[in-house]
């Protein structure tokens, strides 16, 4: 199993079909060709999440231990799953986004793709803009509290 460990931030178009062109370096991320499928499913806000199936199949384990009894549980899995398509690269390297997910996320013709751990967030222009203008001034006291007292972050590698 590849461990996946995607880093950049990406400005690209969606042609008239709807098909995107991942970036050289993120085809460089992800390697050989085992790993050309993808799920693609709505983010927590308004933008899109792309997961290679393998990160994809990982997370969808972790999502169905929540007990479907429980409203909140039962919920999340809904929302999790909304939107979820599989998606295979093509030979010019672009993958195909369902006209409802794009009109979800509000995506036209530019878009941004950020990638980080093992995800590639996807975005309109303008709603990544606006993210970026609604960083919090006071982000240094932020991050202190999180990292400040020596937080334990486990690594991608003791992830199953």
């Amino acid at each position: 199993m590849k461990k996946f460990q995607f880093t950049g931030e990406y400005e690209c178009r969606i042609d008239a079909k709807g098909r995107l062109k991942l970036p050289a370096a993120i085809m460089k991320q992800i390697g050989d060709d085992e790993n050309q499928k993808f799920t693609i499913n709505r983010g927590f806000e308004k933008h899109l999440m792309l997961y290679p199936n393998e990160v994809w199949e990982r997370k969808s384990r972790e999502i169905n231990q929540l007990n479907i009894y429980n409203t909140q549980h039962r919920q999340a899995i809904r929302y999790f799953y909304r939107g979820a398509t599989e998606l295979e690269l093509d030979s010019a390297e672009r993958i195909n986004i369902p006209q409802s997910l794009l009109d979800y996320a509000g995506i036209g013709q530019d878009v941004v793709l950020y990638a980080y751990q093992q995800q590639i967030e996807i975005w309109s222009r303008e709603a990544y803009d606006a993210m970026l203008n609604e960083e919090p001034e006071d982000f240094a006291r932020i991050a202190e509290s999180i990292f400040g007292n020596g937080f334990n972050i486990s690594s991608p590698e003791n992830e199953e």
